[in-house]
């Protein structure tokens, strides 16, 4: 097993590395632009096939202190086994010969079609993320099935869900820190990670009438998954209504406190690479409130020529894949 996270290597920098011509590199780029979680994701080759397998921490040893000539009982850690699966997102795009035969760049003109096929690949790719789940077993599961409950004597990881009060018109903000022994992504064993684009050249389609006429066709294919190896580093601010959220936080939920008392749920920033993740309404109040209070812990700054939202420190991506029609996470 290639353990391609030690490095906290993102799917980008993996296909750069992979394939040092660039051509599989672009496509993930445009697949970035779309879907910004792709530049953060922590990839790590599967250890059994399309699966990974991981040993979970339930419960820290016992430990005592130990008087002269007394002894010290034995103890260990509750660990438990858990097994992810990688999902297999496919696509294929046709476009009618003829129309391409026009065009002066057939290249570029096929490129653009194709681009529209990236970008709802790495649309539905982000949404399986935070909402994948058992009732669509081709899919994996993602970040909200397993962080769904307030009770903690159904998941341990209800310690680190935040309840924001709304009843209706419900959004969550993500904070996941990422990486190889928190929270990656993964990829078939011996395979290349990424999104991979085949050029199948000139195809005869056959129409449901019988007629038949000639297409170029692109094949698209992204194997992909998610583990959680450690559920504290991930934090879901949940059930918050939109329709109360105000400029000023006098009313509704103040998302900055909200913020702040979930990055200490996190139990070392520093060891993993933390990322805020929620929807356009939300982004949107969050810099408004900014304005009226907290003005030091809402940062705006340009790089690589974007502007990236940070809470203290921390980048805020505009995820749309997020909604603001959940369900209300409850005990």
């Amino acid at each position: 097993m290639a353990t391609i996270g030690t490095q906290n290597l993102t799917l980008l920098d993996l296909q750069k590395r992979m394939d040092p011509n660039g051509n599989v590199a672009q496509i993930i780029e445009q697949l970035d632009q779309s879907t910004e979680i792709i530049q953060d994701m922590t990839m790590v080759e599967c250890n059994q096939g399309s699966s990974f397998v991981t040993t979970v921490r339930n419960g820290l040893p016992s430990v005592t202190w130990r008087k002269l000539y007394g002894g010290v009982q034995a103890s260990k850690s509750a660990t438990s086994q858990i097994t992810d699966t990688c999902g297999m997102l496919e696509a294929y795009s046709q476009t009618d010969k003829a129309i391409v035969d026009k065009s002066k760049d057939r290249a570029s003109f096929r490129a653009s079609e194709d681009k529209a096929f990236i970008q709802s690949m790495g649309q539905e790719l982000c949404r399986t993320i935070f909402y994948g789940d058992e009732n669509t077993p081709e899919k994996f599961i993602g970040l909200a099935p397993r962080f769904n409950t307030l009770d903690i004597k159904k998941a341990a990881s209800a310690e680190n869900i935040l309840d924001a009060g709304g009843t209706s018109n419900l959004a969550s903000i993500w904070l996941v820190g990422w990486g190889p022994l928190s929270v990656h992504g993964i990829y078939p064993e011996g395979s290349k990670a990424g999104l991979h684009q085949e050029d199948k050249g000139v195809v005869t389609v056959t129409k449901d009438d019988g007629s038949m006429f000639e297409a170029y066709r692109t094949h698209f294919k992204h194997d992909v998954g998610l583990t959680v190896r450690d559920w504290r580093n991930v934090v879901r601010i949940a059930n918050i209504d939109v329709t109360k959220l105000t400029n000023d936080a006098k009313a509704g939920a103040d998302l900055i406190n909200l913020m702040i008392e979930a990055e200490e749920r996190i139990p070392n920033l520093g060891g993993v690479r933390p990322v805020w993740y929620m929807n356009r309404t939300l982004r949107t109040f969050l810099r408004l409130q900014k304005n009226t209070k907290h003005g030091s812990t809402i940062t705006e700054d340009m790089e690589m020529g974007k502007l990236v939202t940070r809470a203290n420190g921390v980048p805020v991506r505009k995820i749309d894949a997020l909604l603001s029609t959940e369900s209300r996470v409850i005990a």
